[in-house]
């Protein structure tokens, strides 16, 4: 270890992959040397990075102040107009560096911008903050930017569905193999599947709008909740205090706030609102497991772009590379729901503060996650790709097997007999299953049917018997209900909202 005539202690690593100084200044004053969370600058939207950005978070701690101070002005208190309008001219005029030399040295985030706002509007300094503690401004902006980011979870949650909706109308007459236990099991359509997918979707739009209906506005509260540096500034007129409450709230756009509080909002609803959205996270982990095993039978496949490259090693691979990123981001956004549990279940009494650093990864991150997945599920949606030719060939080695029942009760309906026709099938699903496990050949069993004369009376509706939409009960009438009577009501009053589906920067 060595000092530097800046003073800055540096150790210097001698080796092939490591040649700079280890706090070489202006190497670390480069964006690419220094650690970036992918979450803010490889895969979110534009819409979702600004709802938790910087700006959108200290200008919403100015335009806070302002309301405040037009509803005390409104309340008598010594508030004028010049004050208000100095104050709503500087709303975007942040002066980052000041602020952040303030923050430093006063160790006080809210203060330092206090201080930064009331240098830019020195006219009004005096009355920036009025009778408020930190969580006027730290959790009303929380609260705000929380409901943004359900909105947009919400509208994007709708044109996921609307994508899936559109894709299960178009295949839900198309056979396709079951699966239970991954093991071959009666047909369904591949309408019909893509509607389990549709309906976890939904549920959780259901779910967020439920949970987006109880948001409350924290208000004006004061430092334990009582209220008490307002009351005083109102000379112990409590209608005035209420009202005040009342203004504050509905200028900040919300129809309900918190009674009771501590110095914080309830931490429980930091909870309510991350589980709903880690839910979204369940949904997809399933959805892409899905479709990566059906990208791995070859059926389905997510869209694949010209020069996209599956790996570097082997060409011809397709790996279906947005299903496994949503899967491995859904993992870390269900793990993320515990965590606001625990800082709920933690505080002590009106509050303590270990909330604070806790919550600004958590809260964001779920939200910058479940934006993600949204994001990229709807591409996969809109360029998902079907292989009718490979799931009639899949179906077709295994519905043999399947149709020997109804062979039966055809044979039965002209006069056999069951119990003899029930072992003529067992003995020639044994020498047609031997053909498939022991030798690898194809399923010969309908072969076997006809080469033998006992099925005489059927063999001419042998074909009829067989035919794989005979297998689908009432699948196609399944997803047309679903999507008439559920999924179309519950999308339509975000279809005005819907975009261009997003394209993936990677």
């Amino acid at each position: 270890v060595s000092t530097q005539s800046t003073g800055i202690a540096v150790r210097s690593i001698k080796c092939f992959f490591c040649t700079v100084n280890s706090l070489d200044v202006q190497v670390m004053a480069e964006a690419e040397s220094r650690y970036r969370s992918p979450l803010t600058h490889r895969y979110p939207s534009q819409e979702m990075s600004f709802i938790f950005s910087d700006r959108n978070k200290f200008e919403t701690w100015r335009k806070l102040w302002v309301i405040l101070a037009e509803s005390e002005k409104e309340l008598g208190l010594a508030v004028t107009d010049e004050q208000i309008a100095e104050m709503k001219s500087n709303i975007t005029n942040i002066d980052w560096k000041r602020a952040a030399e303030e923050e430093k040295t006063r160790r006080h985030d809210v203060m330092a911008h206090v201080h930064t706002f009331g240098a830019a509007a020195p006219l009004a300094a005096p009355i920036i903050h009025l009778g408020a503690t930190s969580c006027f401004v730290g959790d009303n902006t929380d609260i705000i930017v929380m409901r943004d980011g359900c909105k947009l979870l919400c509208r994007k949650l709708a044109q996921c569905c609307e994508g899936l909706s559109n894709f299960a109308s178009k295949y839900k007459d198309m056979p396709q193999l079951g699966f239970t236990h991954f093991q071959p099991a009666q047909l369904t359509t591949v309408g019909k599947r893509s509607c389990l997918w549709l309906q976890d979707l939904l549920m959780d739009l259901q779910e967020l709008e439920h949970v987006l209906s109880k948001v409350k506005f924290r208000g004006v509260k004061g430092t334990t909740g009582t209220q008490a540096s307002f009351l005083d500034l109102f000379d112990g007129d409590h209608g005035k205090v209420e009202k005040l409450d009342e203004l504050v709230t509905e200028k900040a756009g919300f129809n309900a706030k918190f009674t009771i509080t501590g110095q914080t909002y309830p931490r429980k609803m930091d909870g309510l609102i991350v589980n709903a959205i880690s839910s979204i996270a369940t949904t997809v982990n399933k959805f892409c497991t899905d479709l990566r095993l059906l990208a791995s039978l070859k059926e389905l496949e997510e869209p694949f772009e010209k020069k996209q490259i599956g790996s570097s090693a082997m060409p011809y691979k397709r790996n279906p590379m947005r299903s496994e990123r949503c899967c491995s981001l859904a993992r870390h956004l269900m793990s993320l729901s515990a965590s606001p549990q625990h800082t709920a279940a933690n505080q002590w009494f009106e509050r303590t503060l270990d909330d604070s650093a806790n919550r600004r990864i958590v809260i964001a991150e779920a939200f910058l996650t479940a934006d993600v997945l949204l994001n990229t599920v709807q591409n996969i949606i809109e360029g998902m790709v079907v292989y009718p030719k490979v799931i009639e060939k899949r179906i077709l080695e295994e519905l043999p097997f399947m149709a020997t029942e109804n062979v039966l009760m055809a044979m039965v309906k002209l006069g056999g007999d069951r119990q003899e026709c029930h072992e003529k099938l067992r003995v020639l699903s044994q020498e047609a299953g031997k053909q498939v496990k022991e030798l690898g050949k194809s399923n010969d069993m309908l072969e076997r049917i006809k080469n033998d004369a006992y099925f005489n009376p059927i063999h001419d509706l042998l074909s009829d018997i067989v035919r794989p939409s005979n297998f689908i009960g009432r699948a196609p009438q399944q997803v047309e209900k679903f999507l008439d009577d559920e999924v179309k009501p519950a999308v339509a009053k975000y279809c005005n909202d819907f975009v261009a589906p997003p394209q993936l920067n990677v």
